[in-house]
């Protein structure tokens, strides 16, 4: 495989999302430049999975910039959004560090021995209706978020308050629970770091 795989095509699309990340960035305080870069960088995200699988171009390079990129976009977000956000991204960024130093690829995978909440969580690639609301909190929340304090969701989309403020309280639920995933995922890497290898090794 080699360097070649920088050139895949997912990864040349994560690629594209970085970029469309540091726009988004810079245009922060610029609804009409943020919300478009940052919606079609979400997009991506689904786009460059269906191309790694579609032209067999999958790799754990690909698997790690996806998370990588994921986690940019989000922590950038958080952060600019509120003072205390950079402890939302720290947490994904601990948790990111956990599953693939343990798991590599393959981490959404490893929940096997997981509590049933994590695993109902987890099950069928996040198709399940607490894997939506989780997937929802984790990726959804910052930008509904955004357009509540931008005025986004006001102005443009005219969405009456009342939803507005139901949709904080759904996704922030997502969150919360996507949030018991992440510290069972710390914990169990801390029992895969504290593991006793004298009995691995018996084995």
């Amino acid at each position: 495989m080699g360097l070649g795989v920088l050139l895949y095509v997912p990864n040349v699309i994560g690629y594209i999302r970085v970029l469309l990340v540091l726009i988004s960035w810079s245009g922060f305080d610029n609804p009409a430049v943020f919300v478009p870069c940052y919606v079609v960088s979400i997009i991506l995200d689904g786009v460059d999975g269906w191309a790694a699988r579609r032209l067999d171009q999958t790799s754990e390079f690909g698997a790690w910039l996806d998370v990588v990129v994921d986690n940019l976009g989000r922590g950038m977000l958080w952060s600019t959004l509120y003072e205390w956000g950079w402890l939302v991204s720290a947490v994904e960024w601990c948790v990111f560090a956990c599953n693939h130093n343990a798991h590599g690829a393959q981490w959404k995978t490893s929940f096997s021995e997981s509590p049933r909440l994590i695993q109902a969580v987890m099950a069928k690639g996040f198709k399940t209706p607490t894997g939506v609301l989780a997937i929802g909190g984790l990726h959804v929340l910052p930008v509904w978020l955004y357009g509540y304090q931008q005025g986004v969701l006001s102005r443009p989309l005219c969405v009456p308050e009342w939803l507005q403020v139901l949709g904080v309280l759904v996704l922030a639920g997502g969150r919360l629970l996507c949030l018991c995933v992440e510290v069972w995922c710390v914990w169990a890497h801390v029992h895969f770091l504290t593991r006793d290898k004298q009995v691995e090794r018996r084995e």
